[in-house]
């Protein structure tokens, strides 16, 4: 399995680093090229590759980093989304709910990548506790994950697993993924699990 993030804003680079921690090679890309990347990767060691946007959609998982508006344009860069899964770890701060005209954002997410598998994930904490150890008192920082795929979810909560989080799954976006949006992020945050 192959992971690539798209953005390198707070959450992009707290993702990055969790990859680098847990000694799981990471592609990164933003729309400004590999070299601005450059200073980041080689700030968290070699487990972090700087890529171009086109090799990081070559990844089997596809992490969305970038500000909500921005995911139109990402998902215009490849001709077809089949078979690839993509995490949306975006909210939609600033985003009036009439811009998405009543839908779960990751539906709204959804539509825009045709023929991929997307899973509501690693949106929920505050960049700079992401960034942070998910380890805690003997605990692991729970992370909500939520897919109208369960096989798509199955893998992202593995994922979420392996960077050290204790994943918690919630269903589809209808039952779960509404509460991960940004109004229960943002109570829902920072939740430990004891015991794993």
């Amino acid at each position: 399995m192959t992971y690539s993030i798209i953005g390198t804003g707070n959450v992009g680079a707290a993702l990055a680093g969790q990859f680098a921690r847990s000694g799981i090679p990471v592609g990164i890309a933003n729309t400004r090229g590999p070299d601005t990347i450059a200073p980041l990767a080689s700030a968290l060691g070699h487990h972090v590759v700087p890529l171009t946007l086109q090799d990081a959609l070559a990844a089997d998982i596809i992490i969305l980093a970038v500000p909500f508006r921005a995911h139109t344009a990402v998902a215009k860069a490849l001709s077809s989304w089949s078979g690839k899964l993509v995490v949306d770890a975006m909210n939609t701060y600033g985003i009036a709910p009439e811009e998405l005209n009543g839908h779960a954002s990751t539906d709204v997410v959804a539509a825009a990548f045709p023929g991929a598998k997307v899973v509501k994930t690693l949106n929920q904490l505050p960049a700079k506790v992401l960034a942070q150890d998910p380890v805690v008192n003997g605990g692991r920082r729970v992370m909500f994950v939520s897919s109208n795929d369960k096989e798509a979810e199955l893998a992202a909560a593995k994922l979420v697993a392996d960077l050290g989080f204790a994943p918690i799954l919630l269903g589809s976006v209808e039952q779960g993924g509404m509460l991960i949006g940004m109004g229960g992020a943002l109570i829902l945050q920072n939740l430990i699990k004891q015991g794993g």
